[in-house]
């Protein structure tokens, strides 16, 4: 019997053996359908994997389908062995004959069945996919699978798919070992079309509701595409891996001068430490050792100053006793005793030298408190510059300031004002005894600060505790002795100011007064900007800086009529301001009432960028 015949099983190619007929109409042996169905047993039990497929049309069935034999089929075959022409009657071949049956004659035309099933040779120690159709634990390797029937095949198995019209429009490809991988997930259909709009592999299905109007190519056609491209491709990604091999390289030699460079900023910062801690060291000693000398030296004289003294109380104790024995007919002893007790009490009549007016060794606590201040303040403000810290908001950008190191001179504090050390200075009642001084005023209860500046730009602050308060700047020629109302802050041509009065803020200069609308703060900064010849005064709060008032001289007016009412305080600026700066300037004070109060730093603001002290 031809095995191509309608009594033929489509997989084993063998006369049908226990024939089973699905519901499509297609019959095969039940030991075939058990082989490519492994889930489905003889006995028809289903097993979890989801809905079969017939191997000739892919109708699915149901997982509760049972395979049962068809048994008119087979007397029908029983009846043809017996009768027709063919191999007589008798059980046919056995499974492991039925996987090497004799090659049929191909129709002409058709295609051998050796040309492409030849399997390709499997790389060494890679296990080659099985055919599916083949017994359990013989199976062959596989030539090619079919992605209809979701199976892969070995050459013996493939002639139904060379030969049935059903069957050769079924897609075969290489052996796949994961054949899911190449079904739609949504609607288990093979993935044959291409969308070139979205770059995805498609089922029909998803091509004909999805992507409808994209443009749509065969997986063959764009895979030729694709690999025409991919020389390109490949050398664009040899470029690229090559520039970031390169851009490696130069991260880890960045990567290992960064620590390079921090342990030997780490070796020079711990060395700068250890040698401003053996400064302070040595200048702790020093004190200590001008608080025991000078100790030594005022304590030396003061005991012996005592002991004398302790001397002649003792001489006049016993001067005075023995007078005091002398028999009374005696007058020879009361004489010469009495002599010895007036000689005693002149010699005690002589001036000593008296309780020191002033421990010279108890200045000592100021100038170390005087450093401690200074460190400070230069710490906090270089740790805000290594902090990078940006600037801060407002109309004026404080970014490139220098912040200046303000110090009270003592010699130009009026005697009504009590300084605190360099940093701290109130107005009293009662005037201090201070020493004459050339530089010291004497009708206005003002202190400048030491140094003059003439050059760049320079910050400070000002915290106002109490009282009502001026904070500027004043010419270095200025004469302290003017009278009080051309000598104080802004009231002359030769200094500048911001004011606090109790109720608001405001700016003089030259005897004008221009009220600010601002409200209090209880923190000033003062920016001088030399070289630009501008003055600018800040509110500090929270960290963030506001600008009260800028002043500089503008550019001169064209002539012509006014377009603006006239604002007499600049004018003023336009007119005198820039003489300002023809001298060095110092930062000045003014402490109008009596409970006035300042402080000096430390700076508040976040914006500082470099610490330096002129």
């Amino acid at each position: 019997m031809d095995g191509s015949g309608p009594f033929s099983c489509p997989i084993c190619l063998e006369p049908l053996r226990e024939p089973v007929t699905l519901p499509c109409g297609h019959n095969f042996c039940l030991a075939c359908l058990g082989t490519l169905w492994p889930h489905r047993g003889a006995g028809g039990a289903s097993a979890p994997g989801g809905a079969a497929r017939c191997p000739l049309c892919q109708e699915p069935f149901p997982d509760g389908l049972q395979l049962r034999k068809n048994h008119t089929l087979s007397e029908l075959l029983q009846l043809r062995q017996g009768s027709g022409p063919g191999p007589g009657p008798g059980p046919g071949p056995t499974p492991a004959q039925a996987t090497e049956p004799a090659a049929p004659s191909a129709p002409p035309g058709a295609l051998e069945p050796s040309a492409p099933c030849a399997p390709e040779p499997w790389p060494a120690g890679e296990e080659p996919v099985r055919c599916d159709a083949c017994p359990e634990g013989a199976a062959l390797p596989a030539a090619l699978s079919c992605l209809s029937c979701l199976a892969s095949f070995c050459p013996a198995h493939l002639g139904p798919h060379e030969r049935s019209p059903a069957l050769r429009g079924h897609r075969l490809v290489p052996p796949l070992r994961r054949l899911e991988e190449s079904l739609c997930p949504r609607h288990l259909r093979p993935l044959e079309r291409y969308c070139r709009a979205e770059r995805a592999c498609l089922c029909e299905a998803c091509a004909a509701q999805e992507h409808r109007g994209h443009e749509l190519v065969p997986l063959e056609q764009e895979r030729a595409l694709q690999e025409a491209e991919q020389p390109k491709v490949l050398s664009a990604v040899e470029d690229r891996m090559d520039e970031l091999g390169a851009g490696i390289a130069q991260s880890r030699r960045t990567v290992a001068l960064i620590k390079s460079a921090a342990v030997a900023e780490r070796e020079r910062v711990s060395r700068l430490f250890a040698e401003a801690a053996a400064t302070l060291q040595r200048f702790q000693t020093e004190v200590l050792g001008f608080i025991e000398e000078g100790e030594a030296t005022m304590l030396g004289r003061s005991q012996a100053d005592l002991q004398r003294q302790e001397e002649q109380r003792s001489r006049l104790s016993r001067a005075r006793h023995n007078l005091s024995q002398v028999p009374e007919a005696d007058s020879v002893s009361f004489l010469q005793e009495l002599l010895a007790l007036r000689l005693a009490l002149e010699e005690g009549c002589s001036p000593g030298p008296g309780p020191p007016r002033e421990l010279s060794f108890t200045k000592s606590s100021q100038a170390v408190r005087a450093v401690r201040e200074v460190l400070t303040a230069a710490c906090a403000s270089q740790w805000e510059q290594l902090r990078g810290l940006g600037t801060e908001d407002g109309p004026q950008k404080l970014s490139t300031e220098v912040a200046y190191i303000v110090d009270l001179d003592s010699d130009t504090a009026d005697k009504f004002l009590q300084l605190f050390g360099t940093k701290g200075v109130k107005r009293v009642l009662c005037p201090i005894n201070y020493p004459e001084s050339p530089t010291r005023f004497s009708h206005c209860e003002q202190v400048l600060g030491e140094g003059a500046l003439d050059r760049g730009t320079y910050y400070w602050e000002v915290e106002i505790i109490e009282g009502w308060v001026s904070v500027g700047v004043m010419a270095e020629d200025f004469s302290p002795q003017e009278p009080y109302d051309r000598g104080r802050l802004g009231r002359n041509a030769h200094s500048c100011c911001l004011q606090w009065n109790g109720r608001g803020f405001s700016v003089w200069f030259h005897g004008l007064e221009a009220p600010l609308p601002h409200a209090f703060s209880p923190t000033v900064g003062i920016c001088l900007e030399y070289a630009d010849r501008a003055l600018a005064f800040y509110a500090v709060r929270d960290g963030k800086v506001t600008l009260l008032r800028r002043l500089k001289a503008t550019r001169a007016r064209r002539s012509g009529p006014p377009t603006s009412p006239i604002d007499p305080f600049q004018s003023r600026l336009d007119s005198h301001f820039s003489g300002l700066f023809t001298s060095r300037l110092k930062p000045a004070f003014f402490l109008e009432s009596v409970d006035a109060h300042l402080q000096i730093g430390p700076l508040k603001k976040s914006c500082i960028s470099v610490l330096k002290r002129r």
